[in-house]
């Protein structure tokens, strides 16, 4: 940012700073200077190099104030703000314009004051010369006086002709899909339903927080002029800004944030200003409309835990003296303790690490001394840092590769993968042209992967098989994120050939399947329950007749949805130009890590041996093998130690619409060994749960 140091001295006392002082200060408070620029004048510019965080230090004034924090200890220069006169006045505002704000949610405050009488002409001198040491032109001193105002105080603001308002009436929503709107730089532009501006009671007037509009622009011919000074949710006024590719010095700030207690004090200087200029009457009162101000931010700072950060005796008085003169109000609450109130222009301090933070910056980080020699204590890593591991070597072991894939992919793909009530996230940079949309599952990345591997001739007995731990990203309606971790996985339906058969696909879910055993047993230790639940697909991108949702939980507490797996549609890999059927899994990754460290149990071996006996049981095509298991597990059969499924088969002795399942049921005692007769009544019950909840028939 540009700063003009005669501009700059305006705000100080006394007010003689100088070029090298500046640099020095500046760059101690965290601003250094890019380069210098002197001007005919003999004014010099400072480029300023604000952090996106500091968007208070996006004026002279901010500038300023952070100069004379830096002189706080001598109090050898100390901040001036500007003393405005108070304007001649006449009748109400409320007699000449009505103000309507339909969205508080997003214009948390918006203020208008009306200046009646106005000479519009030509700025002086010395707002001309302030205004072209920053870059700005001059236009007249109505217009001249707002962008003065945003580079002294950093609140930008705007002023319409009163004449050319309909109704007169200001009125902040949202756009209408289409509606037209002719902004100052002379381009008609076309405006979306998520677009926010200021309009009258029948059109639109400015772009809010980026732009006005030329229909209501001050010019020679006004003599009514209504000032304007808001502020905005920067998401909002981001997106409109970029989506219509225009930057302005306006919409910068209010990117940044712009907090609406610091309204009334620049706008009373502004309205001072243009009553100055024009000879105007301001009307008595003003019109503000939108939520609550906030109340101001009270952080609680420990001078000992101050003390222990920066590492150097800092005596209280001197801590609250530092803060004071960034307008931090403090008090001193207990001996260890001090209250502190933020002032609404540091959206940055939240945090008590933040507050010493701006003691260490303000005192000057060269003070904070160097050991010679770090200390350092080896720790054991993280529970969530082995899981992750975890999974990776469970992975590797059974035959996939880890990827890493691009978090951006084509509109088209990222439909595929979107589930209802989510919405795409896209970016409007000219370099992401084919693939602008960020991904809302890990999924695309892989088919892709898969693409060149096949495309490089890749191949690996049993298939390709691929994993992914990363981000996808969505947003809801209201433009929330719904950004989540997931682990995916893909991998070919094993087979030879370009084709496959039925029985393929089935090795293949029952391969994935057992992958996702194993990350579960892993995850939670080997008795691990692991329930499949075939559904309906969520997105489009799964084969309706392949796909399921994943449960997993200890056997003794309840199940957690972790994911879905199934087979991608052939739509889909068409998509991708695949052949080869592909099974594709995704799991959320934070789930799965809470699960971790799994309970490890030391057993006996069993001193007796078991019995094991199967039932292959006829049932309708649609009883699921988690049915059979809860009924099986619901009759506690006595010596039944667990359950397990070995097979499913159909065909024409069978009959349309029936399957049979193969079940293993294991009996054991560890006292002794169990005989066939004791378990014949074990097994008789379980045949007869199965015929009476299922209809089932029994093979011999």
């Amino acid at each position: 940012m540009d700063i003009s140091l005669k501009w700059l001295n305006r705000y100080l006392s006394p007010g003689d700073l100088g070029v090298e002082e500046a640099d020095r200060l500046l760059t101690q408070a965290g601003f250094p200077i890019e380069q210098t620029r002197i001007m005919d004048n003999g004014d010099v510019v400072l480029d300023v190099e604000v952090t996106s965080n500091r968007g208070d230090c996006l004026s002279h004034i901010g500038c300023a104030r952070e100069i004379a924090a830096m002189h706080g200890a001598s109090k050898s220069r100390r901040l001036v703000y500007p003393e405005p006169r108070d304007p001649a006045r006449t009748d109400p505002i409320d007699s000449f314009l009505a103000l309507e704000n339909r969205h508080p949610d997003v214009c948390p405050l918006f203020t208008a004051h009306l200046i009646r009488g106005c000479q519009v002409g030509p700025s002086p001198a010395w707002l001309v010369e302030a205004l072209e040491a920053v870059g700005q032109r001059s236009i007249n001193n109505v217009v001249d006086v707002t962008n003065f105002i945003t580079f002294e105080f950093g609140n930008p603001c705007h002023v319409f002709d009163l004449a050319k308002l309909a109704g007169p009436k200001l009125v902040i929503r949202f756009a209408e899909r289409g509606e037209p709107l002719t902004t100052l730089d002379g381009k008609a532009r076309t405006l979306e339903s998520s677009d926010l501006v200021v309009a009258d009671a029948e059109r639109a007037t400015s772009l809010a927080g980026v732009i006005g509009g030329q229909d209501s622009e001050v010019d020679e011919s006004t003599t009514d002029v209504v000032f304007e000074m808001a502020t905005w949710d920067p998401i909002t006024i981001r997106s409109s800004a970029r989506r219509m590719g225009i930057r302005t010095d306006a919409g910068y700030r209010f990117e940044r944030g712009v907090h609406p207690g610091t309204i009334a004090e620049a706008a009373r200087r502004a309205v001072a200003l243009i009553c100055e200029l024009t000879g105007g009457l301001l009307c008595k009162g003003h019109l503000a409309a939108g939520a609550a101000i906030p109340a101001p931010v009270c952080v609680s700072l420990r001078p000992s835990r101050a003390e222990r950060i920066i590492g150097i005796r800092i005596p209280v008085s001197d801590s609250i003296a530092t803060l004071r003169a960034l307008e931090i109000e403090v008090e001193q609450a207990d001996e260890d303790e001090l209250a502190c109130t933020i002032p609404p222009h540091r959206l940055d301090l939240t945090r008590e690490i933040d507050l010493i933070e701006e003691i260490a910056r303000t005192r000057g980080l060269d003070l904070v001394p160097t050991a010679d020699r770090l200390s350092l204590r080896p720790r054991a890593l993280q529970a969530s840092e082995r899981a992750v591991r975890e999974i990776g070597a469970v992975l590797t072991g059974l035959g996939f590769y880890e990827t890493v894939t691009f978090s951006f992919t084509s509109p088209e793909q990222a439909e595929d993968f979107l589930v209802p009530g989510a919405e795409l996230v896209n970016v409007d940079d000219e370099r992401r042209k084919a693939e602008p949309t960020l991904r809302p599952s890990v999924l695309p990345g892989l088919l892709q992967c898969r693409r060149a591997n096949r495309d490089a001739g890749v191949w690996r007995p049993g298939g390709v098989r691929l994993f992914e731990l990363a981000a996808s990203f969505a947003q809801d309606k209201h433009h929330r994120s719904l950004e989540s971790r997931s682990l995916a996985m893909l991998m070919d339906v094993p087979g030879s050939g370009s084709k496959r058969s039925s029985d393929d696909v089935q090795t293949g879910v029952r391969l994935l399947r057992g992958a996702i055993d194993e990350l579960c047993r892993a995850m939670l230790g080997h008795d691990a329950r692991v329930d499949v639940e075939p559904c309906n697909p969520n997105t489009r991108a799964w084969d309706r007749s392949a796909f399921a949702t994943v449960s997993a939980g200890a056997p003794d507490s309840e199940s957690r949805h972790i994911g879905w797996f199934g087979l991608i549609a052939k739509p889909v890999l068409d998509r991708y130009g695949l052949d080869t059927p592909v099974l594709g899994c995704e799991l959320v990754l934070d789930e799965l890590i809470a699960m971790y460290p799994p309970i490890a149990l030391a057993e006996r071996l069993p001193a007796f041996p078991a019995i094991q006996r199967d039932l292959s049981l006829i049932v309708p095509e649609q009883v699921l093998w988690a049915q059979i298991e809860r009924t099986l597990a619901r009759l506690n059969l006595e010596f039944n130690t667990h359950r397990e499924f070995v097979g499913a088969f159909r065909g024409k002795q069978i009959g349309a619409g029936r399957k049979s399942v193969t079940v293993r049921l294991h009996f054991r005692d560890p006292a002794r060994t169990l005989r066939h007769d004791e378990v014949d009544p074990q097994v008789e019950r379980a045949m007869q749960a199965m015929k009476a909840d299922f209809g089932a028939e029994i093979r011999a």
